[in-house]
């Protein structure tokens, strides 16, 4: 069963829905939906100063050895629901942990991560048991990108370095 991720910010989305399948085999290709609701009349400020819509972004972290899909094996189907969205791993190190944003929210209030399971035959270290699944979403401008860029709200940097 999905987890919610909980902030302190208000930002932070908390009546998203997750929809995972209950079981899945080893070594398959299965979706999570993630969609993130909200008052699309709601506005952020925009680069250029003027008000525009909201970006959204999600943070899922998965049960150990499970990853983002290689692109060779995600069916059409999946593609056609993923269209051009790029999914990040939070570190090199962390194929469990996605990322996706921000992003444009009216377009993507749903979000469709293709998910690889994992593989006891590859490790027969793994074992197949009840994984949690943790999801956190936001809606409203990032701070930093999740490759570590500054977004439009931290362009500034200070005159003057700390003594």
């Amino acid at each position: 069963m999905p987890k919610r991720l909980i902030g302190t910010d208000c930002k932070f989305v908390g009546n998203m829905s997750t929809l995972v399948p209950q079981a899945v085999l080893p070594d398959t290709i299965f979706e999570a939906i993630v969609r993130i609701p909200y008052d699309m009349q709601l506005k952020q400020v925009l680069a250029n100063g003027k008000k525009g819509a909201l970006n959204v972004g999600v943070v899922l972290i998965l049960p150990e050895r499970f990853e983002l899909a290689p692109p060779d094996r995600i069916s059409p189907e999946m593609k056609e629901k993923i269209g051009n969205l790029s999914f990040q791993n939070y570190r090199p190190t962390k194929n469990n942990i996605l990322v996706i944003g921000p992003i444009p929210g009216k377009k993507y209030s749903e979000i469709t991560f293709p998910i690889l399971s994992l593989d006891p035959a590859s490790n027969k270290d793994v074992h197949f048991l009840k994984n949690l699944i943790y999801v956190g979403g936001k809606r409203g401008r990032g701070q930093i990108y999740p490759d570590g860029n500054k977004s439009n709200n931290t362009v500034y940097n200070a005159t003057a370095t700390c003594v």
